[in-house]
Formats: C-alpha cells, structure tokens, sequence
C-alpha cells in the first residue's frame, strides 16, 4: 500500500503489500484509489481483491476453524484486550485516516475511534458470559435419571461485511464478536474504504500472534460484488454478517441461503415532536441527530412528524438554528456538514431533493451543493411517496410533515417499510411508553435522537431494516449455536 496521501497532506499507515489473506499477506495484482471526497484527491491506492483472493480466504478461514474453536477463554479475551490498546496507542492517526477515507468531520471521526475502542474493551469482558445451562429432563418420565445441559459453540466460519460510512467501527462490531465467539472471520469492507480496516486486521494479527493464535482468526478480502458474491454463497460459511442497504441486504439474503445471515440495513428513521415537548430540545435534536456522519447513517434523522399544536414554534426554532451547522473542509473541527461520499450519491440526493419540490414539498432551508457538499437541507410538507419521505436519503436532509396528534405521528411511522430506531419528544411518562409498545422498530428511543446507540445494547431492525441483532453479547449469541448434552448415566 502507498504509504503516503497525494496531495492531500494525509499519511496511511505501512502495512504489507497485498492483503491479509492465509498465514501472510497474499500479493493483489491490481489497486484502486482511495479518495479524499472533500477534494478527490488520491489519498492511497489500496489493494483491490479477486474472486481467487475470496477462494483462498474461504480455503484459509475454514482450516482454521478447529484452532481458533480451541482458543481457550483467556486467550480470546487477551486478544480483544491487546487490539484496544493498539487502537488506543493510534487514536489520532486513526481520526486523520478515517477524515481520509470517508470525508467525515473531524469531531465525527473521533466519535467513531472512541466508540470502536469501547467495542473491544466490551466485547472482551462478554468473552466470560458465554455460558449454558442444565435442563431438568425429568421433566419427562423417558428423562428419569438421566442428566442433560447445554453450551454455546462456535457458529463456524463468518464473513463480514462493512459499509463505508464507519468502516472501522463497523468492521470491529462484525470482527470482536467472533473472536470472542471464537469464530474465524473474512471482513469485506467497502471499495470506498479498505484503510482503516487493513490496519485493523493487521493489529488483530499481531495480538493473536501474542497469544498464540492463528493469523486466519481474521481476513480481509476487498473487491466488488462478484467478490462479495463469492464469499457469501459459499458452503463454507456458517453465519454473514452485513451492514449496508436494504437493497443489497435482501440480495445477500437469498445468495447465503441457507446459511445464517445478520443484516442490519437501511432506514429512514423518525422524531416525533408531541404537542407537550420541549421544542427546544427537539430542535437541537434534529440539529445533532439529522447531519452527523454528514447525514450517512442509517438512524439519522430523517423524517421529523410533528403535531399540529406545536408545528409553527418547531418549524420557527429549527429555522433560526439550522445555519449553525458550517459546511466545509471536514479537516477543520469546527465543519459540522462535508460533502458525501462520493459525487453520484450526492447527484442522487439532489435529485431527490428535487423530486419532493415537484411533488409539492418546499424547501425551507438548503436544496444546493456549497463548497461541494449538500446544504444541510430541510423539506417541508413533502407528499408520503416521494424518495426524501419513504425511502434512505443518507444525506444530510431532513423532512417535517405535520399530524394532528400523536396517535397520527406513530401511524405514519410506522408507515414505512423501514424500522430501524424512531424517537418521541414528549414530557409525558404515558405518552413514552405508548410510543414503546407501538412503534414497529427495533429501539424506541424517547427524548434523544434515534441515532442514539450504545455499542453494548441489542441493536438491529424490523422489516426492511434487517434481521439479527449486533452489540457484544447480543453478536456473539448470533455467532454461537447451542449444543445439547444428553447422559444416562449407567
């Protein structure tokens, strides 16, 4: 890997040619660039990976099964220990590479190192809460005198895949969870963003060289979707794990059949401002939870419902506010909007944005392209069928519909093909756990932005918006499969 940004004053770390693949790194004949989005400019080439570098990894992750299946509880902790402390000891490097890779804000960035630190330091400590129990099969009378319990084995082989918005944390909640689970893993991060995952890998491999573990604990293929392809309908696969949209979600979901698959996909997540609520709470919601990540996450806010009694004062508040968040350089801390990734996504979200003005919605703040990034952008009153309303913008826009009460609110939001996380601005302890028991998502999030996540809680969605559940305890379960013992002792 080029060791040094072109242009753009970034440096990459040096790693070993080609990619962690086998018992070394395994050479890749072509490369692709890794670009700066603020500026496109190149910040490295980065290996790109074949349906052969899948094939070997297969052959690799499969042998080594039986060794790390036998890594005793000590060692697998050990070994998410020691990659916290070598994440930790290159936080800052990592926030500047991460700026690199992905545009994100610098503030955003750090956010992402500091919660990929706690992810291992978290999942270490669950590698001591895998654990079964006895079963009373007398319960029976064929069960009389006999003895039976149950304990949580490796799943087998697991294949990771990351989307681009967080690779490094994303990669860490698909990579931790099986070694703790005991499990090799093959991680495919996004064309877009292979660095910081390949650095990763490399640090996971020294620390499991330290406790003597095998190198193929853990592989990184990089490619594009025939390499995906290949990896996922294997036979060999015990269990996939993906992070990216709905789309490609469903369509790995039939290749792995009928292998396990975890997917945790797209949304369009919801805040619902109850006539009760502190509009000014509200407001600085939406302003932390609508533009974060530039608007590249899957629980940011995206549709805001709000009712009728309190829409004129919301809409006012949010309006006087929206121009504090500076678009710019995401090198400079006070840059709270970058542009996206790429420029086709932010070609498509313009035409999107567009799409709702013609549908009737009007565009309060926002709709253009500044200094190369979307306007942090607000749509009022956009009709329910259009992109910006029912589909993943995954850009920093926001929508505001108006209801004439709450029941109404949790209606609509429940319209949607989506259910990832929604949340409810209320000061009513009723009104909190009515919108609990009836919204259709995987977290009800009240009086905090949806894209609240601990790394430690269950976290997935209902409908189009996946199936499995991720955080630590909650992974390493998917990862794990219960064998029973039966004995009738003579």
């Amino acid at each position: 890997m080029d060791s040094a940004g072109v242009g753009t004053g970034f440096a990459v770390p040096e790693l070993p040619p080609g990619l962690p693949i086998g018992d070394g790194w395994m050479a890749a004949e072509a490369s692709a660039p890794v670009v700066f989005p603020y500026d496109g400019s190149v910040v490295a080439e980065g290996p790109l990976g074949s349906t052969a570098h899948a094939e070997a990894a297969l052959d690799a992750g499969f042998a080594a099964r039986g060794p790390v299946r036998k890594l005793t509880s000590e060692a697998r902790r050990a070994i998410l220990l020691d990659v916290e402390v070598a994440l930790r000891a290159r936080s800052d490097e990592l926030v500047e590479l991460l700026i690199a890779e992905t545009g994100k804000t610098r503030a955003d960035c750090g956010v992402e190192v500091a919660r990929t630190l706690f992810t291992w330091s978290a999942t270490a400590e669950e590698v001591g809460h895998i654990h079964g129990e006895t079963v009373p099969l007398d319960m029976q009378a064929s069960g009389a005198g006999m003895i039976g319990y149950w304990t949580r084995r490796p799943i087998g082989l697991v294949v990771g895949i990351a989307g681009f918005n967080a690779p490094l944390l994303l990669a860490s909640h698909k990579i931790a969870p099986s070694i703790a689970a005991g499990c090799p893993v093959i991680c495919k991060p996004a064309p877009a963003t292979p660095l910081s995952v390949l650095w990763l890998a490399e640090l996971v491999r020294e620390a499991a060289a330290r406790h003597g573990a095998p190198p193929e604990i853990v592989q990184v293929v990089t490619g594009d979707a025939e390499v995906g392809k290949a990896l996922v309908t294997d036979e060999r696969v015990a269990a996939v794990s993906f992070t990216g949209s709905a789309e490609v979600g469903h369509r790995i979901a039939r290749d792995a059949a009928p292998r396990k698959v975890l997917l945790e996909l797209g949304s369009n997540a919801a805040l619902v401002v109850d006539s009760d609520a502190d509009l000014d709470k509200a407001v600085d919601a939406v302003l932390r939870g609508g533009f974060y990540f530039n608007g590249q996450a899957c629980i940011a806010v995206q549709r805001v419902i709000v009712c009728e009694p309190a829409r004129t004062e919301f809409v006012a508040r949010l309006s006087a506010r929206i121009g504090e968040l500076t678009v710019g350089d995401p090198r400079d801390p006070d840059t709270r909007v970058a542009p996206l990734i790429n420029r086709a996504s932010t070609e498509r979200v313009l035409a999107w944005i567009d799409e709702a003005r013609r549908a009737g919605a009007v565009v309060a703040h926002g709709g253009s392209v500044v200094d190369g990034a979307v306007e942090p952008t607000v749509l009022l009153d956009p009709p329910e069928d259009v992109q910006a309303w029912c589909e993943e913008v995954f850009a920093p826009v926001i929508a505001v519909r108006t209801v004439p009460d709450l029941q109404a609110g949790l209606e609509l939001v429940n319209r949607s093909r989506y259910g990832l996380h929604a949340s409810v601005f209320t000061r009513s302890l009723a009104t909190a756990f009515a919108a609990i028991e009836e919204l259709d998502v995987g977290g009800v999030v009240i009086n905090e932005v949806p894209g609240f996540r601990s790394d430690i809680m269950p976290y997935g969605g209902v409908k189009d918006s996946g199936v499995g559940r991720e955080g630590p305890r909650f992974a390493i379960e998917e990862l794990t499969v219960t064998r029973m013992a039966i004995i009738r002792p003579e």
